[in-house]
């Protein structure tokens, strides 16, 4: 992409930052005679191995002889795949996300990235099977994700397992998470942005929170608010901080 903004020609270009395959930044700075000098960022994660290999049925071969770029952290480095998501398995946390996905919805990808970030037990899509995985910068590898092809049949999972449903959205009957007692085994539903959460979830859920907002705007980016609302989760039940 070009800088369509006009400047001194006689100043250098600002400098454009190109993502390559193997995740590591490269900025690209023109000089003054018009050239381009590349300066890469430091690579992302670790080379291959140095010494002799460790033992244990976790380790990756493969990324221990190549070298080890993924997404993930330094704990985990040269772990197989699978070895990574059993062990997050034993300390998944008790809520769940969900959000609906009747127009393919560009924020998925964040909120799956940020379920991961927080440890969800699962996150659940609701409406069309295909989202945009882009956003989720493929964290979805790590993380469990179930598909409901309807609202039906998301209550219907709900209900058989116990878990509550709480919508988040602005409507008249809408309570403030702020002050919200979250229960521990819940699930924290989004709507599609633009529409936001269905009549049906709405009707389906124990509660639909609101988040506080002091600007002009009427709501915010569901993928914000989702990221919002997971923390309030970690705050009340990771470090007992209760509502007053």
């Amino acid at each position: 992409m070009t800088d369509q903004t006009s400047g001194d020609p006689g100043l250098p270009a600002p400098a454009q930052d190109t993502d390559d395959d193997a995740g590591a930044r490269a900025v690209v700075a023109p000089d003054a005679e018009g050239g381009a000098d590349a300066v890469a960022a430091p690579e992302v994660g670790v080379g291959p191995w140095e010494g002799p290999w460790p033992e244990g049925d976790h380790w990756d071969p493969e990324l221990l002889e190549h070298g080890d770029r993924r997404n993930v952290l330094d704990q985990y480095r040269y772990w197989k795949h699978d070895a990574i998501v059993a062990e997050l398995d034993t300390r998944r946390h008790d809520f769940h996300v969900a959000i609906e996905n009747w127009q393919h919805d560009l924020n998925i990808g964040t909120v799956v990235r940020t379920a991961n970030a927080f440890l969800a037990k699962e996150v659940h899509i609701i409406g069309r099977r295909r989202w945009n995985r882009r956003g989720a910068m493929v964290t979805d590898k790590y993380q469990h994700i179930r598909h409901h092809p309807t609202v039906d049949d998301f209550v219907a999972w709900a209900q058989g397992e116990g878990v509550t449903i709480l919508g988040v959205d602005i409507f008249p009957d809408s309570v403030p998470l702020e002050t919200y007692e979250l229960p521990k085994n819940c699930v924290l539903v989004f709507g599609q942005e633009g529409p936001g959460l269905s009549e049906e979830v709405h009707r389906a859920a124990e509660a639909t929170l609101s988040i506080e907002q002091f600007g002009s705007t009427r709501s915010m980016n569901a993928a914000s608010a989702a990221a919002i609302a997971m923390h309030a989760w970690v705050r009340r039940h990771v470090f007992g901080q209760h509502v007053s």
